[in-house]
């Protein structure tokens, strides 16, 4: 009994066995990536325009990335009592929404609805924060990977949600939103005991890349598998048994990344060295050369001099740890920002805006290009964590240039989805998601390299407001409105005359049915307007990687000689 007890322990203590069961976390915790797919059935139940809904999805955005409450949570409760938080807040939103839709409740005024579904949507920064923080910790010195990984799971949450819901078939397509309260609230409270900070194993094993890989494969596998089930049900019809022996694969490679937690780890630091034999005996001084590559960014900072990109006259340099406050005036705090608002603003737009961009193109089922845009957003991140970090291990190369590299294949796929062209909805949602997904790869990670690790959640969860900004700006701004006066040109057209609501509040009670655009014109100009300001964004990832290219060159240089 007590050798079963040690390894029930051993195994419970297993990093690996965190990190996984944060991946499933992310798997089902994503339920804001699905708003392309709810967003028509709520305009039609309320009876809403595009300018309208619009205000929701912005309202969305924000719950979603306004995290503070969740960072500061997550430095005075265990991390499973953030994960609770979070399930509460997810349960009570989309449940609420769920009643107005389906007709339950009575309908709530505009502002209501988005204070709703802002509540439901910031649980997603609950999950977030507590994983992200947690598996960080665990694997302080694989950063781009972890982040990239575990982001690239929410991300994914999209698809797997989308195919389950599919399995269980419901007649009434607002059970979506009912599907989106329960099941993400109960996979969280399942598991949330498991995550935390485990303290002991701090250091990079040589086995870790092994690791990394299965879960690489497990990811690749994962993708090509959703986009080959995506596309049969696409261009034809599944008998229910087989899609439910989809759904049961799917979750057998979910699951597949366990076999990790079962291995063994050494309980001494020292059982292991960072670098491997070859590159200690090329120095004559291995045990320097270990130490320095083993040391966490906010060391390597004490050698650094102040001609570094991110000069500092007082307070912390680039590598060390920040406050929020201290990172706050800092040029590169304020570049990584702008970049991100103007890049993963636009990419959220269309994620948001995927419903309403299928319809106008003459493409009903909208839950097919949400699904594939959740799956190359998935990739995006996987493999924006993992080429970030070949640019920064192998060329000491500032993490930001791969941030530059997205924004600029961002840009064409905006113009895909401005031109209209056949194919390009499955060409532009690859790409977007694909160039979307890495910059929460990428971005996070750069962030802790350049402000260190002690107030990672704070400054995380700031810079997630870059996505609700986008949004406001390019979705509710611009978007929704060039959408709403290209609908009221076509209505005249056909010598209809659509009520326009003049205020948030109008148009909540009205029976007449909301204006349609369709055609490429609906998004034309919009699509090409966030294609040049990815251009742009692109330019401010460049000015970034100007700026930091010695700070990289002293954190991830092969020597300091």
């Amino acid at each position: 009994m007590g050798g079963l007890k040690e390894k029930f322990q051993a195994f419970m203590n297993n990093r690996w066995l965190v990190f996984v069961v944060a991946m499933w976390i992310q798997s089902f915790t994503g339920p804001g990536f699905l708003f392309g797919s709810i967003s028509p059935v709520i305009k039609a139940a309320l009876n809403y325009n595009q300018r309208q809904l619009s205000r929701l999805g912005v309202a969305k955005d924000l719950g979603a990335c306004v995290g503070f409450l969740a960072g500061s949570l997550s430095e005075i409760l265990p991390f499973w009592g953030v994960l609770f938080v979070g399930a509460l807040h997810n349960l009570v939103g989309y449940g609420g929404l769920w009643l107005i839709v389906s007709g339950r409740a009575p309908v709530l005024p505009l502002w209501a609805m988005c204070a709703l579904l802002f509540v439901g949507a910031n649980g997603q920064t609950y999950f977030n924060t507590a994983v992200l923080v947690s598996c960080v910790q665990n694997f302080p010195k694989s950063r781009g990977p972890v982040v990239g990984i575990l982001k690239g799971f929410s991300a994914l949450s999209g698809a797997v949600l989308t195919q389950i819901y599919t399995t269980i078939n419901f007649r009434d397509q607002s059970s979506l939103i009912l599907m989106l309260a329960l099941g993400p609230s109960m996979v969280v409270v399942a598991f949330m005991f498991i995550i935390r900070s485990v303290e002991g194993h701090k250091q990079v094993y040589p086995s870790d890349g092994l690791s990394f890989a299965v879960i690489y494969s497990v990811c690749l596998l994962l993708a090509a598998y959703l986009m080959g089930i995506m596309i049969l049900e696409d261009v034809g019809t599944l008998n229910h048994s087989l899609v439910t022996a989809f759904t049961v694969i799917l979750f057998v490679l979910i699951f597949i990344p366990i076999m990790l937690s079962f291995r063994k780890e050494p309980s001494d630091p020292d059982q292991e060295v960072l670098l491997p034999k070859t590159e200690q005996r090329e120095d004559g001084n291995s045990d320097r050369n270990a130490r320095e590559h083993e040391v966490v960014c906010s060391e390597v900072a004490d050698e650094m001099p102040e001609e570094v990109g991110a000069k500092r006259t007082r307070g912390p340099r680039a590598g060390e740890d920040f406050t929020l406050m201290q990172a706050l005036i800092t040029a590169d705090f304020w570049l990584i920002m702008l970049s991100l608002l103007l890049g993963s603003g636009s990419g959220l737009t269309v994620i948001d805006n995927l419903g309403q961009m299928s319809q106008s193109l003459g493409y009903d089922n909208a839950h097919i290009y949400v699904s594939v845009i959740s799956i190359w957003n998935f990739l995006g991140r996987v493999g924006g964590g993992s080429f970030s970090e070949i640019i920064v291990r192998d060329h000491a190369y500032p993490r930001p240039a791969a941030i530059a590299a997205a924004q600029l294949v961002m840009a064409v796929g905006h113009v895909f989805f401005a031109m209209g062209w056949p194919g390009a909805m499955y060409i532009g949602t690859m790409l977007i998601g694909l160039c979307y997904g890495a910059h929460w790869a990428i971005v996070p990670a750069t962030a802790s390299e350049l402000f260190g690790l002690k107030k990672f959640g704070a400054l995380y969860n700031f810079l997630n407001l870059a996505n609700p900004a986008g949004t406001l700006i390019f979705s509710s701004l611009i978007a929704s409105s060039i959408y709403d006066r290209e609908a009221e040109k076509q209505a005249h057209q056909h010598h209809m005359q659509p009520r326009i609501p003049g205020s948030i509040l109008s148009g909540m009670f009205g029976v007449d049915e909301p204006p349609k655009c369709e055609g490429s014109i609906c998004f034309f100009l919009s699509s090409m307007i966030m294609s040049g300001f990815c251009i742009i964004a692109a330019g401010l990832s460049m000015i970034l990687v100007y700026r930091t290219k010695t700070v990289f060159a002293r954190l991830y240089g092969k020597s300091h000689t």
